[in-house]
């Protein structure tokens, strides 16, 4: 299908290495939101039209089966009045319907298939849409914050070298406080660790002090 093909290109699409090389990244990305709400909208009309097909498939498949029971009715019918030939006649349409109720089981099935894939591709386009929207409200406002910097009489430069400090200066402190954290943590294992070798030494007083209680007490010195 030619709009799956398309839907899954877009959604395929590496938004970074197309703003990269895109001589106007803004531009590029709304043509991109454009395009993929086009093929949103298409493909949520086709998710519409493959359900309604699949309801009519699963309609004509109950009347088949309504057919099929019916023929079956008269087939009985006939027997119950001797007439075995009559009987025959209507059994053999009762399997045409059975034979035409199993074949719209199969399209059911295969319908189902192909609206469950629709609307798992209009899934993955809406959060595509959704990523793109991001990115293209990010890069809008660094150009507009780059144009502000520019009237202020701040080169582009000085205002990237800026957001290089400010992240150097998150990263120093990220790293101190990871190091505090490491540090607390170490003196609270030590602190852990004396406090089991105290109750290791109170137990083996407790224990000895027990085997000396059950012991005999000592004869006195030999003559």
């Amino acid at each position: 299908m030619a709009l799956l093909e398309r839907v899954t290109t877009l959604i395929r699409a590496n938004l970074n290495d197309l703003i990269e090389k895109a001589e106007n990244p803004e531009k590029l990305l709304k043509q991109l939101l454009l395009d993929m709400q086009n093929q949103f909208m298409q493909v949520k009309t086709q998710v519409a039209m493959a359900i309604a097909d699949q309801h009519l498939l699963e309609k004509k498949q109950g009347e088949s089966l309504t057919s099929q029971r019916e023929w079956v009715r008269k087939a009985e019918l006939a027997l119950h009045k001797n007439d075995e030939p009559l009987a025959r006649t209507a059994l053999e349409r009762s399997l045409a319907f059975e034979n035409a109720a199993r074949n719209y089981a199969q399209q059911v099935e295969e319908q189902s298939q192909q609206v469950q894939m629709l609307r798992d591709a209009m899934q993955r386009l809406e959060q595509k849409m959704t990523e793109t929207k991001i990115k293209a409200d990010l890069l809008i406002a660094q150009h507009r914050r780059s144009k502000l910097a520019q009237r202020a009489g701040i080169s582009p430069s000085a205002e990237f070298n800026n957001d290089t400090l400010f992240d150097r200066a998150k990263t120093k402190v990220d790293q101190t406080e990871a190091e505090a954290v490491g540090q607390l943590q170490a003196a609270a294992l030590d602190t852990n660790r004396q406090l089991e070798a105290m109750d290791r030494d109170d137990e083996i007083d407790r224990l000895l002090a027990d085997l000396k209680q059950r012991a005999p007490k000592a004869l006195g010195p030999a003559s």
